[in-house]
């Protein structure tokens, strides 16, 4: 069984994913083998308070990198929209980066 932090492993800070927090939408990169149910119980029980209403998930591609002759490409990952309740409290982490 996975624990919540091998579920959720990083915020994604982005300008595109900070216009998302007044819209009560977080997003996180998650383990590639994690589904939406296990996202959703993760982000509920890290964040005390919160209650997740939707989950969307994408898988990002890894990206060809070059250094000088040698090509390569990045990792890829997983990223989560997680969406909360309307009367949900709010995540702290996220409100202090505003």
């Amino acid at each position: 069984m996975k624990t919540p932090q091998d579920i959720i492993l990083r915020p994604v800070i982005t300008e595109r994913s900070m216009s998302g927090i007044r819209e009560h939408k977080y997003t996180f990169a998650v383990a590639v083998d994690a589904n939406k149910i296990e996202i959703g119980k993760a982000v509920e029980s890290l964040f005390a308070g919160t209650k997740v209403a939707k989950v969307n998930t994408m898988n990002v591609r890894g990206r060809l990198k070059r250094m000088g002759r040698n090509s390569g490409y990045t990792a890829k990952w997983k990223k989560a929209i997680v969406t909360l309740k309307p009367d949900s409290k709010a995540i702290e982490f996220f409100e202090s980066l505003m």
